[in-house]
């Protein structure tokens, strides 16, 4: 497990990191999202070794994280640092063989790779002749070449059209199936939502939540349901201990002061007509994001 314990790192009077500290657990993606100058890259940098911190740790597997330990590290960076004139799969060989691998093994593990990411029939390409969300799969194939323990990726979902950004969640998948601990920053709230398996959210260098996606949502839920039924819902806004956000029709949305409240709610709709769902609603990633960092 990567571990980060107390993490501070300032540039003059300016705090950019105040005591972070989080967990990325192996087998599991680890989403980090923030706002524009939150304190993502500068952690990120920090748990490569790029960058030193002024105070705090970053270990793995329970011991400081060293030069040796960080060569099992993949990350990819947020601009994209590829040789344009190099064509697709001899820039991700020549990575690979900079990780000790052989040029067989190189060759064949990168062209497995940068097929699994969709970009087979591109091989011969330079890099400048691709489109950028090409050169981004490429860039994250980089990452990836030599099967790292531990993956680091700054915005991997920037410039990727839906197709290639589930090609892509789908490799990342697979390599947290296989045991890697995957941090990834994202300012697409819905991909992070749908991807990690835990969540990290930070706001003016300082951890405002983390936990699992499940915990976090049913940290911040409120006692709020939707209502389908074949009857007109009109008559919620007259219960008692129930406060009506939006109706249409048959369908509600509504607020309850208590889990008996919403009993009684599921009980009179019945009795009034076919009810086709009648379901607690969990907040959405970025509803969780605004409050925190309110």
């Amino acid at each position: 497990m990567l571990s980060l314990d107390g993490i501070t790192k300032s540039y003059g009077a300016r705090t950019v990191l105040d005591g972070i500290r989080f967990d990325v657990v192996p087998g599991r993606l680890t989403g980090f999202v923030g706002g524009n100058g939150a304190g993502k890259t500068t952690t990120m940098r920090i748990i490569l070794g790029v960058l030193s911190a002024d105070a705090g740790t970053v270990t793995l597997g329970g011991a400081p994280a060293g030069a040796d330990d960080r060569q099992r590290f993949g990350y990819m960076p947020e601009e994209r640092g590829l040789y344009p004139k190099m064509k697709v799969l001899e820039q991700v060989v020549y990575l690979a063989r900079l990780h000790g691998f052989s040029r067989a093994d190189a060759t064949t593990r990168a062209t497995a790779l940068l097929e699994e990411l969709g970009l087979g029939e591109r091989l011969d390409d330079k890099i400048e002749a691709l489109s950028l969300g090409n050169q981004q799969r490429a860039q994250i194939a980089v990452a990836l070449v030599h099967d790292p323990q531990v993956l680091i990726l700054d915005e991997p979902f920037s410039g990727l059209d839906p197709l290639a950004v589930d090609v892509v969640a789908e490799v990342l998948q697979r390599r947290a199936a296989a045991g890697a601990a995957i941090l990834f920053s994202s300012h697409q709230l819905d991909v992070v939502e749908r991807l990690c398996d835990d969540l990290i959210i930070i706001a003016g260098g300082t951890i405002r939540a983390a936990g699992s996606r499940d915990e976090l949502r049913a940290l911040h839920s409120t006692l709020r349901y939707r209502l389908d039924s074949a009857a007109d819902a009109g008559w919620l806004r007259a219960e008692p201990g129930v406060s009506v956000v939006d109706f249409e029709g048959g369908t509600a949305l509504f607020d309850v002061d208590t889990a008996d409240t919403a009993q009684r709610v599921l009980h009179e709709a019945v009795a009034r007509g076919a009810v086709s769902r009648f379901a607690p609603q969990h907040p959405s990633l970025a509803q969780i994001f605004k409050e925190v960092i309110a």
